[in-house]
């Protein structure tokens, strides 16, 4: 929440700084958030509440192009404008605006809010008035950035890998193993492997459930999202051959699809 507050506070000396610059009658301007569109939240010269609050859509009128493209964007008639929807001419119309410029904001490539100049009547937007904005975009730009790296410095250390990562790294030591030539060394990998098994917390092997190790690498491959045929490419085997494997783990498991097979596999402790 703080952080909001001191971003829009950045916001609105931009814009203040934009409309002391240009001349423009109405400048205002907003900050994204996590449903891909911005909220209107800073004014400047605005006449009327119309714009206060407003939720723009990433695609919808001017403010959501330019922040679907993240490129400025203007128009110099926005109730006639054939190239944005209009989504938002009853609240532009309360205002009176007619020409208006929105700008991103983009820090590391991420649009994270618009600035927008408009004026009541249809005129062409300047270069001049188009460099200020641009400007103005830039110094909030800048001031975002800054707070990004400072929130870095100040955040704890990443926690270590993922349970998702230590499966990924579990099928490709499954996947490597076969190919190793070196008998010993093909012994500590699968040895690894075994210990990344029994790491999960899982109970032991369920009655009757012995896997092969090659229906092992087989179910592995398929954790991580391979299909039959990269299966396949990633063992070194045919592709008819992964299929059988796979059915014939399937039929040890009671496991009707892939996916059933996998967990099946998992809850038993043969996969991590």
């Amino acid at each position: 929440m703080r952080e909001h507050v001191e971003s829009s506070v950045e916001l609105r000396g931009a814009l203040l700084r934009l409309r002391r610059a240009t001349g423009l009658p109405v400048v205002f301007g907003g900050l994204t958030h996590e449903t891909r569109g911005l909220r209107i939240g800073e004014l400047n010269g605005a006449v009327t509440p119309a714009l206060r609050g407003l939720a723009i859509s990433a695609g919808s009128g001017l403010g959501g192009k330019c922040l679907a493209l993240g490129r400025p964007c203007a128009v110099t008639d926005y109730p006639s404008a054939r190239h944005i929807t209009h989504e938002y001419d009853g609240p532009v119309s309360a205002e009176g605006l007619r020409s208006v410029i929105a700008v991103p904001v983009v820090v590391r490539r991420k649009v994270r809010g618009v600035l927008y100049g408009a004026l009541r009547d249809a005129l062409p937007v300047g270069e001049r008035v188009f460099d200020a904005a641009v400007a103005a975009a830039r110094d909030v730009e800048q001031a975002l950035a800054v707070r990004d790296e400072v929130r870095e410095l100040l955040a704890p250390p990443p926690p270590g890998p993922s349970w998702e990562e230590v499966r990924q790294a579990y099928g490709e030591l499954r996947e490597l193993a076969p190919k190793v030539t070196d008998p010993e060394l093909r012994e500590r990998l699968l040895a690894v492997c075994g210990r990344l098994e029994t790491a999960s917390g899982a109970p032991a092997a369920l009655p009757g459930v012995a896997l092969t190790p090659r229906e092992t690498d087989v179910l592995a491959a398929v954790a991580s999202g391979a299909t039959n045929a990269t299966a396949a490419v990633r063992l070194g085997l045919r592709p008819e051959t992964v299929k059988g494997y796979l059915r014939s783990a399937m039929r040890k498991l009671g496991a009707h699809t892939r996916m059933e097979a996998v967990v099946a596999a998992r809850r038993a402790g043969a996969l991590p």
